[in-house]
């Protein structure tokens, strides 16, 4: 029960959020209005969290499957695309809307995670939810860098919390040991790769 509530609390969709929270906390972009932020957040919360797990929902429920069957390797390619074209259409609007830089890369550098765990998951089975929390930290690396903060007890913070999470995808037999750990340093290097060429 508590590994399945660790996977749920820790779902990939609502990593991009909590990065961004993060940096406007972190960052100069503390000194945004609240309305700006809220705008910006709720865009965020309803193009990567809550449209994909709905839209994800209906099409379990379609198939008619549980939780634990939509975890097999070949009943995730529609929701992967599914949450691709979500994030993607964000990522669009917070282009259009002219949203900085910074803000867009958490989001770019979540979809990049998703792409490339989709491609990866045609031949072997990997993990997203260590994806995502590596994605958290490839990120938290590259905003230190960028403004020069000590992120040693944040990044502490990530990785109990992607060993916690790992442990639990692998006690609800979700995923291999080699599955968590491949899917965490997948997530670093991507996000630390988008957030620095974008």
């Amino acid at each position: 029960m508590t590994a399945r509530v660790i996977s749920m609390v820790f779902t990939p969709f609502y990593l991009p959020i909590l990065g961004l929270i993060a940096l406007f906390f972190l960052s100069y972009l503390s000194r945004y209005p609240l309305d700006f932020k809220f705008q910006v957040l709720a865009v965020v919360y309803f193009f990567t969290i809550l449209l994909p797990t709905f839209l994800i929902h209906l099409y379990r429920r379609y198939q008619n499957w549980s939780l634990i069957e939509l975890g097999h390797k070949e009943r995730r390619i529609v929701p992967y695309i599914i949450s691709i074209l979500c994030y993607f259409t964000c990522l669009y609007l917070m282009e259009r809307m002219q949203i900085p830089y910074f803000m867009r890369s958490i989001v770019a550098a979540a979809l990049i995670v998703q792409i490339v765990c989709a491609i990866i998951n045609v031949w072997w089975k990997i993990s997203t939810h260590t994806a995502a929390i590596g994605g958290v930290a490839g990120a938290l690396f590259v905003f230190s860098e960028v403004f020069r903060f000590n992120p040693m007890w944040w990044f502490c913070l990530v990785l109990a919390i992607a060993g916690v999470l790992g442990s639990s995808r692998m006690i609800l037999r979700q995923h291999t040991l080699l599955q968590v750990v491949v899917g965490f340093l997948v997530g670093f290097v991507c996000a630390l790769f988008a957030i620095l060429k974008l």
